[in-house]
């Protein structure tokens, strides 16, 4: 996750709406896929709350145009043949599935990964959101809505208004290092087309 790809986020964009078209959300999936693909991603995680969504779809995507891979972590192996039924068999292979507890997990095996997504539905999510910051990750909690209220422990969480809502957290060292390179003070701006509803997010340099 050395530098922002332009090119890698339009693409990874690109691939998630045409696999996204089975799905509610896809402004969301989309959003996170080219997230995922600009940072460059190659370890990605997402921990779910139920079966795996348009998040781990969105994954794959990115992992398309990285050459990354994809873990899911789900609560219980029963939920393994529902998310290949809703990824569909030809992503599916593309996805790692591993049982258990997430915090767990992103504290011992998965502690390298270098984007981390938590579906805020978990009980205990606001805790792996504030724990899961590593040296090099970017850390993403969506559903953020559905938590009604949040608190950051120190870390640094911003929310996106997009779909159910996104929480978005880069470790210091590498918000350090963004401003190195995009300037001091670049931040994400969300504005709403008022005629179509549609929401556009853009980085802005100072």
């Amino acid at each position: 996750m050395a530098f922002w790809s332009a090119e890698n986020a339009t693409n990874a964009y690109l691939r998630a709406i045409k696999m996204g078209k089975r799905e509610k959300e896809p402004d969301t999936a989309e959003f996170i896929s080219a997230l995922a693909a600009g940072t460059n991603a190659r370890s990605m995680v997402v921990a779910c709350a139920n079966a795996a969504d348009s998040t781990t779809l969105a994954l794959v995507a990115a992992a398309h145009q990285t050459g990354g891979k994809v873990i899911c972590i789900l609560t219980n192996a029963n939920e393994i043949q529902s998310s290949k039924e809703i990824l569909g068999d030809e992503n599916a292979l593309k996805v790692k599935f591993v049982i258990g507890d997430a915090q767990s997990l992103l504290k011992s095996e998965y502690k390298e990964a270098d984007f981390i997504a938590v579906d805020c539905s978990l009980k205990n999510c606001e805790e792996i959101l504030t724990k899961s910051v590593g040296k090099n990750s970017m850390v993403l909690g969506y559903n953020a809505f559905l938590m009604g209220s949040w608190r950051s422990r120190g870390c640094d969480l911003h929310l996106l208004p997009i779909g159910e809502g996104l929480l978005v957290s880069r470790a210091a060292t590498s918000a350090k290092n963004d401003e190195n390179r995009l300037g001091k003070g670049s931040r994400w701006v969300v504005k709403v087309d008022k005629c179509t509803g549609e929401e556009h997010v853009f980085r802005v340099r100072n």
